[in-house]
């Protein structure tokens, strides 16, 4: 805290030390009131413009500095000026008065309580700023609620002054009256109580709420403008639709399958969406055999020799499918008709809130769930139609591995990709436009993925992008294609270079699917990304119409899509009894490149940008034993705390198998469990997963009570050098034997 808050908060509590060492408070009970009316109001009739000007700066200290008193002053200002006249004094001072202690707690404490407790409030925070008026008005109409109180916290939230102050003067204008009135008849009022009766409490409790009614009114308006241009079925042949059969899609329909609830499926390519066909499975399949082949280079650290081995690239990429042939069943139609889910392949149109068309055929429906996914973006970069380009999508086609293989974009799928091609022989490079890769991780834990993969032999061109492609043909009639590349970061930023390739693959993200399917004739509205614009229920501009999975985000992770296909399911199925918010709090996430980098919660970098006070613990799993005896002893264990707390924000892992290490510190954040609750726990050894246990001993290490730790050496020390023991023999007392195997301890 700087000098100055230090002085304005000294002066306000000496202020508030004299006002109770004085006992002023004694001049204002109703007792005193009753007693100055009638000599107040001579030196009213005398000066009353002075005095009035007198009893509002007095109101103003007294509220600004939150001093018992403000009720009595009202009263008697109503006995001395009258209703209108104290109405319009006390009104407009109480506010004033509210918004300088409103000010004082915001100066003081607001930075220091955001920045202590930041993690904890981004939930109100982003309340406060969407509706802190309605909350604010409802908490000045019901005076069950101390206003002194409601002026500091307020003072702590992200609402602005303006409005503070504007919703201030209108919200507490009721229960002042209600003052003011019971003020002009002072003379027959003996105990505050009385000013408010139950049925007056009631009322005002009741008015309290009104805005909240008065929202849930205007909501139903909207409702039924938003509906007004479309004519609702009089029964419908579902109670919901479903639209795309990736994760969020699938999951949709077999809770509404599994309450019993008449569902359809409709599909348009194939069943099991772009994590079955196109993403997590086929890029862990070759992931899995880039590893082997890995393994297979590195054999000779394990005293296995090895002769000449080839990757037959053709059969690697027919296994991928073989893995694609297993799993399908999990995703198929048999399986989900059989489960009660009415599956159609074809493409759907939305053309009503109501009503999805698909082969001809309208279907009615209750709600109605997009699941369409989403598609690699493709940049409108000069010259790259005119190549043989790939995505995340296409890649799966290849037959023949590409010899030089250009990658651009170092996220997640580019990176896991890049190795992978890389460990089976082609030779790789990567671009990517950030100043590191995989840009929101923290820049250690990338620097070891980048590492790793440079050590692989990927080369890995960090801060350029694509700005031209072209392809040629040389002297001896082959194709050459070239890659013109501009340093955008750095020293060298504005400079280009030229790379050439045989076959590049976009992996620069990926893009909603939105079009194509009605939400245009509709009106439903996206978002700055692209995807569909929904509320905290998952619901689009048509209460009935859910979003889930990649079309929606703001996550593009299977298993993301699979959590928010829940709430829209529960939601649409059963919302008119309870709704549920999607929560994203703990929802972890890995990148499979080796060594992994998986996370939940915050990283370290978050923590900052959000100016949270923390603690980073880090464990290096170079000194795990299990780790150490398979030869997978890199990377490291980061955990977030709050500043000498066990709490778990976030986790960081970089290492072998580190998204099954995740899971239990994911399991420990899901159910508010500290570091303390897993170091109390017992790992079998030797594993992986010690290095749960082993980070959570760094922290209650750096953590350890030092000043009792200091009176249990003493006990020690007393215990070992200054216990009395008594002698059988003579039955005197003699010092301790000091004495271990007839050498001085002196340990």
């Amino acid at each position: 805290m700087n000098r100055k808050k230090i002085v304005v908060l000294g002066t306000v509590i000496a202020i508030i030390s004299m006002w109770f060492a004085f006992d002023l408070s004694q001049y204002f009970t109703l007792e005193q009131a009753k007693a100055y009316q009638l000599s107040l109001q001579d030196t009213i009739v005398l000066q009353p413009f002075l005095s009035s000007l007198m009893f509002f700066v007095l109101y103003i200290v007294v509220t600004a500095l939150s001093l018992p008193g403000a009720a009595i002053m009202t009263l008697l200002g109503a006995a001395l000026f009258g209703f209108w006249w104290s109405l319009l004094l006390i009104s407009f001072a109480s506010t004033i008065g509210a918004t300088l202690a409103f000010l004082f707690s915001r100066y003081i404490l607001h930075d220091w309580v955001q920045h202590r407790f930041g993690y904890r409030l981004g939930a109100i925070n982003a309340g406060i700023k969407k509706e802190g008026a309605f909350y604010l008005f409802s908490l000045r109409l019901i005076p069950i609620f101390p206003f002194f109180l409601v002026n500091l916290l307020m003072g702590l939230t992200p609402i602005t002054t303006r409005m503070f102050y504007l919703v201030s003067q209108v919200g507490m204008l009721a229960g002042t009256m209600v003052y003011i009135n019971a003020g002009t008849q002072l003379g027959q009022i003996d105990t505050l109580s009385g000013i408010i009766s139950m049925p007056v409490l009631i009322s005002l409790a009741l008015l309290g709420i009104f805005p909240f009614i008065a929202k849930s009114i205007m909501g139903i308006i909207n409702q039924r403008r938003v509906y007004a241009q479309w004519a609702k079925p009089a029964h419908f042949d579902q109670n919901m639709v479903v639209i795309g059969a990736g994760s969020g899609g699938l999951v949709s329909a077999y809770i509404a399958a599994a309450v019993k609830a008449k569902v359809t499926l409709i599909e348009r390519h194939k069943m099991g969406g772009d994590c079955l066909n196109t993403g997590c499975v086929p890029s862990k399949a070759i992931i899995r055999a880039a590893h082997s082949m890995a393994e297979i280079t590195h054999a000779k650290e394990f005293g296995i020799t090895t002769r000449d081995v080839q990757v037959d690239f053709a059969k690697v990429m027919g296994r991928i499918q073989d893995v694609i042939k297993k799993i399908e069943p999990h995703d198929s139609v048999e399986r989900y008709t059989e489960l009660g889910v009415n599956c159609i392949s074809g493409n759907a149109t939305v053309v009503s809130p109501w009503e999805v068309e698909v082969n001809g055929q309208r279907i009615t429906t209750r709600n109605i769930v997009i699941a369409t996914g989403a598609r690699p973006l493709v940049p409108a970069i000069p010259g790259l139609e005119e190549i043989n380009y790939l995505t995340s999508d296409s890649i799966w086609n290849l037959t023949e591995q590409p010899k030089r293989l250009l990658v651009l974009g170092g996220g997640p799928i580019g990176c896991e990709l890049a190795q992978s091609f890389c460990r089976l022989g082609s030779q790789v490079t990567v671009v990517e436009m950030a100043e590191q890769l995989l840009i929101r991780e923290d820049q250690d834990a990338a620097e070891i993925i980048q590492a790793s993969m440079e050590k692989d032999g990927v080369d890995i061109k960090i801060g350029l992008k694509a700005v031209r492609f072209e392809s040629l043909t040389d002297t001896s009639g082959h194709t050459v294609q070239k890659a013109h590349l501009e340093y955008v970061t750095g020293e060298k930023a504005g400079e280009h270079i030229c790379i050439e390739f045989d076959t590049v693959m976009l992996a620069l993200g990926r893009v909603a699917n939105v079009q194509g399917f009605g939400l245009e004739s509709l009106g439903i509205s996206t978002t700055a990304r692209g995807t569909v614009e929904v509320n905290a229920y998952l619901q689009t501009k048509y209460p009935n119409i859910y979003a889930v999975g990649d079309v929606a985000g703001p996550f593009q992770l299977t298993h993301a899509a699979a959590h928010q296909a829940w709430y829209a399911a529960v939601n649409g199925l059963f919302g008119q009894f309870k709704k549920f918010k999607a929560d994203y709090s703990v929802l972890p996430a890995a990148t499979y490149t080796s060594p992994e980098l998986s996370r939940v919660g915050i990283n370290e970098k978050e923590a900052k940008q959000q100016g949270i006070n923390f603690d980073v613990v880090t464990y290096g799993i170079d000194d795990l034993d299990r780790a150490i005896t398979d030869g997978t002893d890199e990377g490291f264990i980061k955990v977030i705390t709050p500043k000498g707390k066990d709490k778990i924000l976030g986790v960081t892992i970089v290492g072998h198998n580190a998204g099954e290490l995740l899971a239990e510190f994911t399991l420990a954040m899901r159910h508010g469990l500290g570091l303390n609750k897993i170091l109390g726990t017992v790992h079998p050894y030797p594993t992986m997963s010690e290095a749960a246990k082993y980070t959570a001993g760094v922290w209650k290490k750096a953590n350890a009570p030092q000043g009792l730790l200091a009176i249990v050496e003493k006990y020690h020390g007393w215990m070992r050098h200054g216990k009395k023991t008594a002698d059988p023999q003579n039955n005197k007392q003699r010092p301790a034997d000091h004495t271990l195997n007839g050498n001085e301890d002196d340990i």
